[in-house]
This record gives C-alpha cells, structure tokens and sequence, in this order.
C-alpha cells in the first residue's frame, strides 16, 4: 500500500474520531484499541503525522500552480 493511501485512510479515521467526540462523546480509537494503550498513543500519532502530511502536501500542491 501506497504511504499517500496510508495517509489518506488515517486523516479519514482522525476525521471520524473528532466527530464521534464532538457529537457522541464516543473515543473511536479508544474503543477499537482501548485494551492497547500503547497502540493508541501510537494510532493518534500516526493520524497526526498524517494530518500534517496532507496540510504539507495540500500546500506545495498550491505553489506548484
């Protein structure tokens, strides 16, 4: 799989996590991963890096044109 895939999927899942809190006060990633602490912290950072990989990207995209 493709790291701009990966990346993808992950801003998708951080999306639907801050909108599950938002609105049911429901912890997606907690739920999921709940009983792995350590794969939490993990999961959140890499939706982070993500994040931060798309804004990146999102910004070159803009200059090039």
């Amino acid at each position: 799989m493709k790291l701009k895939t990966i990346s993808k999927w992950l801003v998708i899942v951080g999306a639907l996590e801050v909108g599950f809190m938002g609105v049911f006060g429901f912890d997606l990633v907690g739920a999921l991963f709940g009983s792995w602490p350590t794969l939490v912290t993990i999961v959140y950072a890499l939706i982070g890096f993500a994040g931060l990989w798309g804004a990146y990207a999102m910004l070159m995209n803009k200059k090039k044109k």
